[in-house]
């Protein structure tokens, strides 16, 4: 079978190997699309945390079983499933305290260990969601989206107030989508007008701020000079998480969605009297994903304009670098094994 091994950063290389024999408590799922992420990207360019060389990469995946053993979640030969990329440890203090999602010993395929970029997975069944409703396109970006649902119900975003997403990429706008599930008023950020009026046409999003046009002031007027109560950063840019510490309401939150190898500082008066509430949003768990699959079956969100861009396997090298480039308009791209 085939598979996409990125061997250092700026490097991929297309090898051949065996395909996985069944095992006792695992699947064989054909791989049918891999939705690129930001993580994805930051490996290739060398600027991953908790990452190492030569890895498979891809984690968020749609498929369809091949071989899965006799099992009591319903899962047969054929079924479309998307796969949950999170192994926890179920011991250490986060998971008894049911926050899996950041366990000690976290293990993510395609980060911590060989990913869906692959034409076959074997893969524990019992991290596989099945749907018979949705397509594979929309179960390759429920993990993408769950970052998003998870963000929210981390926040708690409720009905009616003021919410800041900056940063109108894939995680962004999986945030924005449930914020408005969550009948929030969202306002996006971003320096892209592309991205942001792509936002307010495919989301329906409330209101829309350039970043490089005195954004204080926007926020100022937009908010009646309350400014948002919520504030999450999706951008993967230090100097965005740190000017968004600027944007928040006295009594607010702010939300760092985005991970990055930096350190982030703020100034604590400022911090203080607005008795801000700083969170970090660490990957999303199972019932985030459920979350996401359900949304997804009522026709609340519509992922078909976000995938602007596809590939195969024999094209992937040499597309993947132009994903990088915000000229090329990349939204999410998919891969087709």
């Amino acid at each position: 079978m085939k598979a996409i091994v990125c061997n250092k950063p700026y490097k991929f290389s297309l090898i051949e190997k065996k395909e996985p024999k069944p095992e006792t408590n695992k699947a064989v799922v054909r791989i049918r699309r891999i939705g690129i992420c930001g993580t994805d990207l930051h490996a290739y360019q060398g600027n991953q945390p908790y990452f190492e060389y030569p890895r498979i990469l891809g984690h968020e995946l749609s498929g369809e079983i091949e071989y899965v053993p006799e099992n009591d979640k319903g899962l047969k030969k054929g079924d479309k499933v998307t796969i949950f990329p999170y192994v926890s440890c179920g011991q250490c203090i986060a998971c008894r305290n049911n926050k899996p999602n950041c366990c000690i010993n976290l293990k993510i395929y395609g980060i911590h260990m060989d990913g869906g970029m692959q034409e076959f997975l074997n893969i524990p069944y019992d991290l596989l969601i099945k749907s018979d409703s949705l397509s594979l396109d929309q179960l390759s970006l429920v993990e993408c989206l769950s970052i998003g649902a998870h963000a929210n119900r981390r926040a708690g975003v409720t009905a009616g107030e003021f919410v800041l997403v900056i940063g109108a990429g894939p995680i962004g706008i999986g945030i924005m989508n449930f914020a408005k599930i969550r009948g929030a008023k969202v306002i996006a950020m971003d320096i892209s007008e592309e991205r942001l009026n792509f936002a307010q046409k495919n989301i329906g999003i409330d209101f829309i701020v350039n970043a490089k046009d005195n954004p204080l002031k926007e926020l100022e007027k937009i908010t009646n000079g309350d400014m948002p109560i919520k504030v999450f950063d999706a951008t993967g840019n230090p100097k965005s998480m740190e000017a968004s510490f600027n944007f928040i309401a006295h009594g607010g939150k702010l939300i760092l969605v985005s991970l990055v190898s930096s350190k982030i500082s703020f100034y604590d008066p400022d911090f203080h009297k607005r008795e801000t509430t700083l969170l970090s949003s660490r990957n999303a768990t199972r019932e985030d994903f459920e979350t996401v699959i359900d949304a997804l079956e009522k026709g609340y969100i519509n992922i078909d304009p976000c995938i602007t861009h596809r590939a195969s396997f024999d094209n992937l090298i040499e597309s993947f670098p132009l994903w990088i480039k915000p000229e090329t308009g990349v939204i999410k791209a998919v891969v087709t094994p």
